[in-house]
């Protein structure tokens, strides 16, 4: 079974229901995140699981339904339709077997108005891909949406801008990322923290940047000193931030810093954990904002959280010069995908170079707040050049007082063994990220 203890009361047909409706508001445009969080508390662990292994399979499924329907059918029918394609497809289901899946697929779409007249359809549908499963998969492979799982423009676009690994990068994006945690150092140490995980038998392993990898994923209520902000889950390239900002820097102390699009404030307790600086977080959401004071909160740490839009800085900015300047901002997250499948579904290409220019406005807006002498860390979570090295070259072209003092460069997973993209530690395991640490003259 799937999504822990509620879904023993839980019937598949309705989790397939439900996934169903998420599928198709994303297919509209909508972001599965917040999509998944209007599912009662009950439901939503074996929904989003089921989601997660859809988005991961769309391609392969909707290459499937092409070849065993004459025509497109109606929404209801067809996203559970390409639910029970994702799952089945390669026969190794590691959530139910396929005649379980075919039963409660049909019985969801009997139980659905828009689609209970077509149920017997799907069910023929279905069956036929079970008998002719062989031909069926072969017949689709040779289309690379279907292969990579991935829009046709993004394939193309990772091909162009990472020629050496781009294979790597889109099979990493399939895979189950790791639970990783943070330890607040304000508190206790990773020995110490690691200590306390052997007691409590948490299998786990310790990254050469003092990141912790959980074997095992869990909800936060079950990591050990979670609630009593030990730890927080922060993906290992999330981390890199708070030391490429503050290393190097005479002192720490006392320094101003502005942490700029913070929610959820991962990064912003990462900073005041490292040092006793004057943290500004700043949010447009007020919603998100509400976070980032939740999150401080539970480590014990302080900022002063504003709401307001980077680019609208009159409405919030007091004219006091930062000693740095924490840029994270708007991007396609396309570095993020194996932790939201649904992202490369809902992004369109055009997308990039319409963030593209939101981001080059922050940098504009952002600079002139900074101090002669201080740092800007530019960073996004992608791996589009648009949004990373190219923003920053552009940057530096046109502003003759800007040095570049350290980029890591577009980070992706360990799983990219010729990678000259990654750090010099090639086991950490990242999400996509870009990073670059700007001076100013």
């Amino acid at each position: 079974m799937i999504g822990g203890e509620h879904d023993t009361r839980v019937p598949l047909w309705r989790q397939i229901q439900l996934t169903s409706r998420v599928i198709q508001r994303v297919r509209k445009g909508a972001s599965g995140t917040a999509v998944l969080e209007l599912i009662d508390d009950d439901l939503r662990p074996g929904v989003q699981a089921l989601a997660f292994e859809v988005w991961r399979n769309l391609g392969r499924a909707e290459a499937i339904r092409t070849v065993i329907t004459k025509r497109l059918p109606a929404q209801d029918v067809d996203s559970i339709l390409c639910i029970a394609l994702a799952l089945i497809w390669r026969g190794d289901s590691l959530f139910y077997d396929e005649f379980t899946l075919v039963n409660q697929a049909v019985e969801a779409a009997k139980r659905t108005p828009e689609a209970k007249k077509q149920a017997n359809f799907l069910n023929a549908c279905l069956r036929r891909f079970i008998r002719e499963r062989p031909q069926l998969v072969e017949r689709t492979s040779g289309d690379p949406v279907a292969y990579w799982n991935h829009p046709r423009w993004w394939i193309e676009r990772v091909k162009k801008e990472h020629p050496l690994v781009w294979k790597d990068i889109l099979l990493g994006a399939n895979r189950q990322p790791p639970m990783t945690l943070r330890v607040n150092q304000r508190r206790n140490t990773v020995t110490q923290y690691s200590v306390a995980l052997q007691h409590a038998n948490v299998p786990f392993s310790v990254g050469a940047q003092q990141e912790i990898y959980l074997d095992v994923g869990r909800p936060v209520r079950l990591i050990p000193g979670f609630k009593d902000g030990y730890v927080s889950v922060q993906d290992a390239a999330a981390q890199l931030a708070a030391p490429l900002l503050l290393d190097g820097f005479p002192t720490s102390s006392g320094l101003r810093i502005l942490d700029a699009c913070a929610a959820p404030g991962g990064k912003t307790g990462h900073l005041l954990e490292r040092a006793d600086c004057h943290v500004t977080a700043l949010e447009l959401d007020e919603r998100r904002a509400k976070r980032i004071t939740e999150n401080l909160e539970r480590l014990g740490l302080c900022a002063v959280v504003s709401i307001g839009d980077v680019c609208r800085h009159h409405d919030w900015w007091d004219g006091q010069l930062f000693d740095a300047v924490l840029l994270d901002a708007p991007c396609t997250a396309s570095g993020i995908v194996r932790r939201h499948p649904d992202i490369r579904w809902l992004r369109r290409e055009s997308d990039i170079g319409s963030l593209a220019l939101l981001q080059q406005k922050m940098l504009q807006v952002l600079w002139p707040m900074l101090r002669r002498g201080g740092r800007l860390l530019y960073c996004t979570c992608s791996i589009f050049r648009a949004e990373g090295a190219g923003q920053v070259e552009t940057f530096l072209a046109h502003h003759s007082d800007a040095r570049l003092l350290d980029s890591p460069g577009h980070l992706v997973s360990r799983n990219t063994p010729e990678s000259e993209l990654v750090l010099d530690n090639p086991t950490c395991d990242f999400d996509g990220f870009y990073y670059a640490l700007l001076h100013k003259e």
